[in-house]
């Protein structure tokens, strides 16, 4: 079991998303108000590649643990900052599972559908952070630390301090891919 350390969403396109009190998750959409929400792609540049292709991005998760260890490297990292709509602390996020479960506060359910694939906005937004959210492990593997991305099973509200509940699926597990 996790928390919730905080929330954010932007009405506009922006890499930085501003916390707030609490936001609302809608089914079949993500966060309500976010630029991001929607049945089909929202992120401009998949938008340009197939508008019509379902938004798999609704809302995207990240672990406080790195923005721990960001800001001990130097970097001014916290909730929002990097674009996440909910910043969470206890779960190993990038351990999950594709199709595990959140359960966040006392109604949402999230799935989650992949790993967010870092982009160069994040070095724009501090010099030399991309290194340390993308790299390569001891076998030359793309490691992708940016948080994870989900859709809204199960609507509800969400604030900071809220529980998380992980439910893992039955049978193999597949790993996180970019979504």
């Amino acid at each position: 079991m996790g928390t919730i350390v905080a929330v954010s969403r932007s009405a506009e396109y922006a890499f930085t998303k501003p916390t707030c009190d609490g936001v609302r998750l809608v089914a079949g959409l993500g966060v309500a108000g976010d630029v991001h929400a929607g049945e089909l792609v929202r992120h401009r540049s998949r938008v340009r590649r197939d508008p019509t292709r379902p938004n798999l991005r609704q809302v995207h998760l990240m672990h406080a643990e790195l923005h721990d260890e960001l800001n001990a490297l130097g970097f001014d990292v916290g909730a929002g900052r990097l674009g996440e709509n909910i910043t969470t602390r206890g779960v190993d996020l990038l351990g999950l599972p594709t199709g595990a479960l959140l359960r966040l506060g006392p109604d949402a359910v999230v799935e989650v559908t992949g790993l967010r694939n870092p982009c160069p906005q994040i070095e724009a937004f501090r010099t030399g952070l991309l290194k340390h959210v993308v790299g390569r492990d001891e076998h030359g593997t793309v490691v992708r630390r940016a948080g994870i991305m989900s859709v809204v099973l199960v609507g509800g509200d969400v604030r900071p301090g809220d529980e998380i509940r992980v439910e893992v699926p039955a049978g193999p597990h597949t790993p996180l891919a970019p979504v």
